[in-house]
């Protein structure tokens, strides 16, 4: 079941409402899920190496306690940081403005045109950090065992 974006968010609490949680794609609802979203937020960096390890361990952390709580959508939420952390360090690694595309709006029917690549080494270290702990998160067995649960009650189409 796809992300429900017509949701009034800002007066939503998903802890207590865990019925209209989605889990979406990827990222899906990471800047919208409250209270989760405050949370984790304050976290969630990727300047440098270092800086990226404190955040995904930190964030890790988050995302097991969510799970010793059985909060799926917290540990989902902690899980979606750490794939943004992996996805937005990566975009800055391959384009220092951290914009990909040349134009944010091409002419009907034409593709976007991609920047040239200038990696960042270190940036790109700091995506690869973040890379281990999302996979960490997002294989993780009692995370699994909790989406499942939380498929099977809630995403029932």
């Amino acid at each position: 079941m796809p992300f429900d974006y017509s949701l009034d968010f800002a007066n939503i609490n998903f802890r207590q409402h865990p019925e209209l949680y989605r889990v979406g794609k990827g990222e899906q609802g990471v800047l919208l899920v409250e209270p989760y979203k405050s949370e984790i937020l304050p976290f969630w960096r990727f300047k440098n190496p270092e800086i990226a390890k404190e955040s995904s361990e930190k964030i890790y952390e988050i995302f097991l306690v969510y799970l010793e709580n059985n909060d799926f959508i917290g540990a989902d939420m902690a899980r979606k940081f750490l794939q943004m952390g992996y996805t937005r360090s990566r975009r800055y690694a391959n384009h220092k403005s951290g914009r990909k595309y040349k134009s944010s709006s091409p002419v009907a029917g034409e593709k976007k045109e991609i920047l040239p690549y200038d990696v960042d080494p270190v940036k790109a270290e700091s995506a690869a950090i973040f890379k281990t702990k999302w996979i960490q998160a997002k294989t993780n067995e009692k995370y699994l065992q909790l989406l499942a649960e939380h498929k099977r009650m809630y995403e029932v189409e």
